[in-house]
C-alpha cells in the first residue's frame, strides 16, 4: 500500500474513534445532564 492510504486509513480510523467516544459518552445520564446544565448556563 501506499502512503497515501495508509493515511487515508488512519484518518478514518480516527474519525471512527472519536464518534465512537461522543456515542459512549451520551450513554452516560450524568454526562448527559453535565451538558443540558452547561447549554442552559448560557441563556
Amino acid at each position: 500500500m501506499s502512503l497515501k492510504r495508509w493515511q487515508h486509513i488512519a484518518i478514518w480510523a480516527a474519525v471512527l474513534a472519536v464518534l465512537l467516544t461522543v456515542f459512549a459518552l451520551y450513554l452516560r445520564p450524568d454526562f448527559m445532564l453535565t451538558l443540558a446544565d452547561q447549554v442552559w448556563a448560557c441563556f
